[in-house]
Parts: C-alpha cells; sequence; structure tokens
C-alpha cells in the first residue's frame, strides 16, 4: 500500500459534460419488468447519457475544460501540465492529451499524458498531477477524466449495458503554499485482471473475426469478445473486502476520523456495493452521496460528476475536508483526502 502526502496543491474548480441522448433503464424491453425493477432498486442506476461519435470522451473532456477557464478565467497558457485519465482514447496511437493540448490552446510547453485508468483513475490522477507540480514548478495543471464505456458495450448484456453512462470531466489544480496536504493511499492487484475485461482488440489478442460474432454466455447476457466483459460478483467481493481496510488505514495513518470528514465520494460502482462499503466504514448516510440514478457508472468521471449533481452548493461555498474513493478495473483502487475551500463548479452541461 503506497500512503504518502503531497501539499502545496488545491483544486481551483471542476467542471462536467455529458452526451444529450438519455437512456433509460425503463425502457428496455429485453429485460424483463421484474428485473428491470430490482436492477433500479438494488444497482440504483435509472438513467445514463449515451454517446454518440459527437460525443466521445475526449469531447467531453475538452468542452469542460472550457467552460472551466471561462468560469475561473485562467487562460490556457498558464497550463503546464494536461492528463487525459481515460480508458476510451480516440487512436491507439498518438496520445489524445497531446492532441487535446494543440485542441485546448496550450503551451508547447505543456507536458501531456495519457493516464488509461478507469474507476480509480481520478484518485491516481490526482496524485500524478499533484507530485509533478510539486517536483517541476508547474503552477496550473489540467486534469480531465473521461469515458465512454457505452461504445465498448452490446445491448444484449444485460449484466453491464445498463449499469455504464458516459462523461467527461475537467479540475483545474493550482500550486499554492497554503494549501492543506493531499493524503493518499494507493494500491493494485492485477491477479484478477479478467474482472473487467475487454478480451479483443489490444496487442495480446487483435481483432479477428472471431471477435465479432456473439455469443450467449448466460440468459439474457450475449456479447462479442470485443465488447465489455463484467464479472459483477468478483468486483463486488474485491470492493467491499479491499476498499475498506484502505480507507481505514489512509484515516489511521493521518490521524482522520469519520467525524473529520464532512463528505464521502466514492466512484459510483453500485448502490448495493457502495452501500455496504459505507455500511462497514460507519459512514452516516448524509456524507456519502449518490450520482447513479441519473447518470450511472461513468468510470473515471464518476467522482467529478457526483460533486457536481450533488454538492455543487455546499462546495462552493465554505471549507469542507473531502474523502474521494475509486476502485475497480484493474483491478486498482485507491483514496485520498483533501481540503476544498470555495470551488469554482460551474456544473454538468450537454454536448
Amino acid at each position: 500500500m503506497a500512503v504518502f502526502s503531497i501539499n502545496n496543491v488545491r483544486i481551483k474548480g471542476i467542471a462536467a459534460c455529458v452526451p444529450k441522448t438519455i437512456e433509460s433503464n425503463q425502457d428496455y424491453d429485453w429485460i424483463t419488468e421484474e428485473e428491470r425493477a430490482l436492477f433500479i432498486k438494488t444497482v440504483g442506476v435509472l438513467t445514463r447519457h449515451i454517446s454518440d461519435s459527437t460525443s466521445l470522451a475526449s469531447d467531453m473532456c475538452a468542452a469542460s475544460a472550457e467552460r472551466l477557464f471561462e468560469a475561473t478565467d485562467c487562460d490556457p497558457s498558464e497550463i503546464g501540465l494536461i492528463l487525459f485519465v481515460s480508458q476510451s482514447k480516440d487512436y491507439i496511437l498518438p496520445s489524445s492529451a497531446i492532441i487535446l493540448q494543440s485542441r485546448l490552446g496550450l503551451p508547447r510547453t505543456c507536458l501531456a499524458f495519457d493516464v488509461p485508468l478507469g474507476c480509480s483513475g481520478y484518485v491516481y490522477g490526482l496524485s500524478i498531477a499533484a507530485s509533478l507540480m510539486n517536483s517541476t514548478g508547474i503552477k496550473k495543471a489540467l486534469l480531465l477524466a473521461g469515458d465512454t464505456s457505452s461504445l465498448s458495450l452490446i445491448r444484449t448484456d444485460k449484466s453491464a449495458y445498463p449499469l455504464f453512462g458516459d462523461a467527461g470531466s475537467a479540475t483545474l489544480l493550482e500550486y499554492d503554499e497554503n494549501a492543506g496536504p493531499m493524503d493518499f493511499s494507493l494500491q493494485s492487484d492485477g491477479s484478477n485482471y479478467e474482472a473487467i475485461i475487454i478480451p479483443h482488440g489490444g496487442s495480446r489478442q487483435p481483432i479477428v473475426e472471431e471477435s465479432d460474432v456473439a455469443v450467449e454466455i448466460e440468459k439474457g447476457v450475449v456479447r462479442k469478445k470485443k465488447n465489455l466483459a463484467l464479472n459483477g460478483l468478483d468486483i463486488f467481493n474485491f470492493s467491499v473486502k479491499e476498499v475498506p481496510p484502505n480507507v481505514n488505514q489512509l484515516m489511521s495513518n493521518f490521524g482522520y476520523t469519520t467525524e473529520d470528514i464532512d463528505y464521502f465520494i466514492m466512484h459510483q460502482a453500485n448502490k448495493l456495493m457502495n452501500e455496504t462499503i459505507r455500511k462497514k466504514l460507519k459512514f452516516p448516510p448524509e456524507k456519502v452521496p449518490y450520482s447513479l440514478r441519473d447518470y450511472g457508472n461513468t468510470s473515471s468521471a464518476s467522482i467529478p460528476i457526483t460533486i457536481l449533481a450533488c454538492l455543487k452548493k455546499e462546495l462552493s461555498a465554505g471549507k469542507n475536508k473531502l474523502l474521494l474513493s475509486g476502485f475497480g478495473v484493474g483491478l486498482s483502487w485507491g483514496s485520498v483526502i483533501l481540503d476544498t475551500e470555495n470551488l469554482i463548479l460551474p456544473g454538468i452541461f450537454e454536448l
């Protein structure tokens, strides 16, 4: 477990973007009425925003960044680092972050690279950006986190298609010697990498004729090798086993209790899963917001989406101590405790 603290960096503001198209899990007649009702109740997802070719992850992140620049009066020329945290990059190569550097009018002196993480990506992205800002003297950084998971799914897979939504986000980080510490606890375990995987399409297994053949895995679960495959039971067991000790170790190492935390914002994986984690950690429900109902699981964007959907008023005025935790694909998980003050939060808008 990597437990460490980074000083002198604060979050200035957050913006997010979702596609205009909305799908409701109540409308899927290929899932029985009873199954739909149970899914909405236990998993917690009613509607999701679904992408098309005009609203890819990079498009939504770029639009979020432009909205954030305007809201914070930040000139793009001031940005010294751009990270694109996503598993939905535009091309196999080059890096989407480098394309976004030009697209957003950032200087050529700007560091730019992709971080191909999903569920844990926002927390890891904060750690990478804050570390680089401290070691290089960069004063402002742009953390873009977004995914279009729906484009890797197939409608005939009831185990995954109704869960995921699409979104992009932008977070502006500033170097500030008066900022409180960011305290991190990060972990990885690749032994169960197949729990969330797209089997075909990489170098290990390129796209072949077999990749496009739909196979019935079980009743109601028909997918192709090029589609995302999710083992829900494995992910549930991993999350409820590993996330609570990760959070407890973080709080113990830095002397925090649940009373010190104003809000505990988890990756929006699954309502039943997240509630099990919340109860294990003994956080009161009023401190744990959810955006699952309206946005689904938005992968790397789920923490910023939840902040904007549920806590815009609370975090826009005054000081707050937040605990953020991301966990999933990899398997990868991590948590951070940080302070915020008068965040600039333009909101969630549609592209």
